[in-house]
């Protein structure tokens, strides 16, 4: 049976193409819908799916940047971009090659999308050349995603204390999936905000994220190191710990 893993931020738009995959596609097996870059990541390097649908702009994680870290884990599997953006997407897109979907997915287009799939992947055909190069002139042409001016100041609770800190302070960000607790120098705190959406206020040149769960301040990073299976180590500059780089994640350090 095909794997699939879907990635989009939208929940009624992750619905309608899961409920549209079981109708043109109903063997295929969606073992994994995240509504994140991070999750999508992780679910794709657990799970090495033959098919992926990624939605182009998500918290955190772009899908552009997500199959440019499948692409470098050398992951053999199928990406279709999800698209609202068709004024750079269409010039973008080798028909065949990769393939893309316009919001909202139609049942006609999304039919003949897994008609080439089920081709290519009955064929053992893997283009990764042409996925590299398509991830080049998209990331190249397209416009940057609309952000909010980048958090200056959070507030966070430590035990009835509530306290205000800069965000310059912080050396990292773990989380469940509904808290995130702010690692400090000077110890946690606790954010009632699931970081799903804290990335989206923090400045992405300063936070990086290095695992589905963890969200690093690259000014408090000392160094990095690959361990023997391909993971990350980090050392902290502020902080006794160590904080460990998910594989696939690696390559979102690739130029450091």
């Amino acid at each position: 049976m095909t794997r699939c893993v879907i990635a989009e931020d939208e929940l009624l738009l992750q619905e309608e193409l899961v409920k549209l995959l079981g109708e043109v596609w109903p063997d295929l097996e969606i073992v994994a819908a995240c509504d994140d870059g991070g999750s999508a990541l992780d679910a794709i390097a657990t799970h090495q799916p033959e098919v992926a649908f990624l939605d182009i702009r998500m918290p955190g994680l772009s899908g552009l940047e997500v199959a440019s870290s499948v692409l470098a884990a050398g992951l053999r599997t199928e990406i279709v971009f999800v698209t609202a953006y068709d004024q750079y997407a269409l010039d973008a897109f080798d028909r065949g090659a990769v393939d893309y979907l316009l919001k909202p997915v139609g049942r006609e287009r999304l039919a003949a999308t897994v008609a080439r799939l089920r081709d290519r992947l009955a064929r053992g055909v893997a283009d990764t050349t042409q996925l590299a190069a398509l991830l080049a002139r998209l990331q190249s042409v397209a416009p940057p995603a609309p952000r909010a001016q980048p958090l200056v100041w959070l507030t966070a609770s430590r035990g009835v204390e509530t306290r205000l800190i800069l965000v310059d302070d912080v050396a990292y960000f773990p989380s469940d999936s509904k808290y995130t607790v702010v690692m400090t120098a000077e110890g946690e705190s606790l954010l009632r905000k699931p970081i799903r959406d804290l990335l989206e206020v923090l400045d992405p040149a300063m936070f990086r994220q290095v695992h589905r769960s963890t969200i690093v301040n690259l000014r408090a990073v000392a160094g990095v190191t690959r361990d023997d299976s391909g993971k990350g180590v980090i050392r902290l500059r502020n902080r006794p710990e160590t904080l460990t780089v998910s594989q696939p994640f690696m390559a979102l350090f690739r130029h450091m």
